[in-house]
């Protein structure tokens, strides 16, 4: 047998990541240390974004004695505490910043009014179209047998509820077989506009 087989030269250990993570390390920070400063640690208030550079043993030490609050009176504590709630960022009461805010020339005049911006809005689908005088009633959009029902009873989708039922009292004396003479074609514009008041009613409208 061979000293050194050539299966014996395939062989490759595993190279040690902290090994290589060390040689590029800085010496730890702390008096007296002379090992690799692998871990940072944050040096403290008002300087955010610095960081000591320490090994695991005193990382570990450092952590358990830092205090972000060091030196400050509990009076900025609490108001540090307070202001963290909203990120930080300036707040006001309801109200307190009223008159800036109907200086926009965006801002509706009145209650019943619409911001401008909503005229220089797409809406391709009118989601944000509305009739401009709040008494004005929305034009009905009847489906397709509403629309039929509708228009069998000689009405427009404008039509309220009572108008209907009038149409549809005075359709029935004149078409019902008792009042028509025995009229046979009345019989069928009876029997539609029985169907369409029918259609009406379970969808509402009357």
């Amino acid at each position: 047998m061979k000293p050194y087989p050539k299966y014996f030269e395939k062989i490759r250990v595993r190279p040690d990541k902290d090994a290589e993570l060390k040689s590029h390390s800085p010496i730890c920070q702390w008096d007296g240390c002379k090992e690799a400063g692998t871990h940072r640690a944050p040096v403290g208030r008002m300087k955010e974004g610095e960081y000591f550079r320490f090994c695991f043993d005193h990382v570990r030490e450092y952590n358990k004695g830092f205090n972000y609050f060091s030196g400050v009176p509990d009076t900025e504590v609490a108001r540090f505490q307070k202001e963290a709630m909203t990120g930080h960022r300036p707040t006001w009461k309801m109200g307190v910043n009223g008159a800036s805010t109907r200086s926009s020339p965006d801002m509706a005049q009145l209650r019943s009014g619409r911001a401008g911006y909503y005229n220089r809005m797409r809406d391709p689908f009118d989601l944000f179209k509305g009739p401009k005088d709040p008494r004005e009633a929305r034009e009905r959009k009847a489906k397709p047998l509403e629309a039929k029902a509708l228009e069998t009873l000689g009405l427009d989708t404008k039509a309220t509820g009572k108008e209907i039922k009038a149409r549809y009292k005075e359709l029935v004396k004149l078409h019902h077989p008792d009042a028509n003479g025995g009229d046979r074609g009345s019989e069928d514009r009876f029997r539609d506009v029985l169907q369409a008041y029918r259609v009406l009613k379970q969808a509402g409208l009357c």
